[in-house]
């Protein structure tokens, strides 16, 4: 028979020394540690003492008999989980009956043999180990259903707190970076003024200058977009103010403009940092007479139109560059907003996680309820480069991968310490820089494509492209082996 585990702790108790003796031998040769006792009371301090794995248990014994010591040893909350086998000479089922009502597992008749006995000792102690792992898992997944509850519970309250301080449906969190955004959405959202959203890459900037469009008197106009760093420059001015049939090769039609689309209500730019200088200077000018002429024509077009601008980049490095119009800064800088990135926010990570698993998991045909406990350090352990937008994609990533009932996620990595830890105004870029590297890496450099970086940084291919352009990154190829 294989050797019992050396820590495996056994207690006979019996007031038969030659009893004893024969049950001792027979346990230690087995590899058992093995206590002994030849009464109750003596029994139950022990059991108390060293907390045996399992109790070998007489019933005839002068003063307390074995059907009272285990009775004892089961109201005792430190013995109470120890398996009892009864053994006596006793054959009448009337006393196997007893021996289990007091709350034994086993009853061994003697004279037993010792191959009977080492058997049941085994069989209890695997069956108490089960047990115990089968508590144990029990324990992991009630928490699991509790924090998934909590989770649940939180990113309703949120939406309903939301919903009743803002309309800020879509926006999810409760830190106190969050909330001072929000309160200042709030305070310029009916000034009609225009609006600077600052942060970086993944934020939910658009969501800030949706809200701010939501929560404003042009509410029920027109929200129109406008990613500055996703058209070829020889088409940002069209874009922006439209053109006149024949204005270049290629318009064969009238074309309305971002702005005209958006008259009466607001235009959002991201990217604005992206625009060259010349687009700057028209930009400008609309800011600042609300009129302008599309591509191609003479016609002067009035519009009303509200702008809210984005940006990750400092502006004011880029006045001092050069490279961007102090006057278009003043101009768009007169609400700034800082959009705080994901790190700062911490108590946010796993209500947005609950509440993206929520909406991609019906998405794609999985049943996933909850996220797993190891799968939530994770998140909350990782810097997130990428904000929000990176959190979105590691969860529906995970959400492909996990088989349920919970999500889990085991190919989140920690980004260097060095850029973890880069994450502030001075070195916004080098952080971009080094997340853009380290993605385009883990995609062998392919950009386009569903498995491409674009797609695992949730940007367009042509911004990416942009992007890299700006940050110095050429494109890399696929290492050869």
């Amino acid at each position: 028979m294989p050797p019992a585990e050396p820590t495996t702790t056994l207690l006979i108790v019996d007031d038969k020394p030659a009893n004893l003796g024969v049950l001792f031998d027979c346990l230690t040769a087995a590899d058992f540690k093995v206590l002994v006792a030849q009464d109750g009371p003596s029994a139950i301090t022990q059991a108390q003492r060293a907390c045996p794995d399992l109790i070998l248990l007489d019933i005839l014994m002068p003063g307390m008999d074995g059907y009272e010591a285990c009775r004892q040893l089961k109201a005792l909350e430190a013995t109470r989980e120890i398996p009892i086998i009864f053994m006596t000479a006793l054959s009448e089922t009337r006393h196997k009956i007893m021996a289990f009502d007091v709350g034994g597992v086993d009853y061994v008749t003697k004279p037993f043999q010792q191959e009977e006995v080492l058997a049941r000792v085994r069989t209890h102690l695997n069956l108490q180990r089960l047990q115990r792992a089968l508590r144990e898992q029990n324990a992991r997944l009630q928490q699991e259903i509790a924090a998934h509850q909590q989770a649940k519970a939180t990113v309703r309250y949120l939406k309903d707190e939301l919903k009743t301080v803002g309309h800020f449906e879509e926006i999810v969190g409760d830190s106190a970076a969050l909330r001072n955004v929000l309160g200042q959405v709030e305070l310029v959202a009916g000034a009609d003024s225009t609006v600077l959203i600052q942060g970086e890459t993944g934020t939910g900037k658009e969501l800030i200058a949706r809200a701010v469009h939501n929560r404003s008197p042009r509410r029920e106009q027109p929200f129109i977009k406008l990613n500055c760093a996703a058209l070829p420059r020889e088409l940002i001015e069209s874009e922006l103010f439209g053109h006149e049939k024949g204005a270049f090769t290629g318009a064969i039609q009238q074309r309305k403009g971002r702005f005209e689309l958006a008259h009466q209500g607001t235009l959002f730019l991201d990217e604005v940092g992206e625009l060259p200088l010349e687009a700057q200077a028209k930009l400008l000018r609309v800011l600042q007479e609300q009129e302008f002429e599309r591509v191609g024509g003479t016609r002067a077009i009035r519009v009303d139109v509200r702008v809210v601008a984005a940006t990750n980049r400092d502006l004011e490095r880029l006045v001092e560059a050069n490279q961007f119009r102090i006057d278009l800064f003043y101009r768009l800088n007169v609400f700034p907003l800082t959009m705080p990135p994901l790190r700062e926010r911490p108590s946010d990570i796993l209500p947005l996680a609950q509440f993206f698993l929520a909406q991609l998991a019906p998405r794609l045909g999985k049943p996933l309820s909850g996220i797993s406990e190891s799968a939530a350090r994770r998140l909350q352990g990782y810097s997130w480069p990428g904000n929000v937008r990176e959190l979105h994609n590691v969860i529906e990533r995970a959400a492909i991968l996990s088989a349920g009932p919970a999500l889990d996620i085991d190919f989140l990595e920690a980004p260097p310490a060095t850029v973890a830890q880069a994450a502030t105004p001075d070195t916004l870029e080098s952080v971009e820089r080094a997340h853009i590297l380290r993605v385009l890496g883990d995609t062998d450099g392919v950009i386009d494509g569903p498995q491409g970086a674009a797609a695992v940084l949730g940007l367009n291919p042509s911004t990416l492209r942009s992007r890299m352009q700006k940050l110095g990154i050429k494109k890399t190829r696929p290492a050869t082996h």
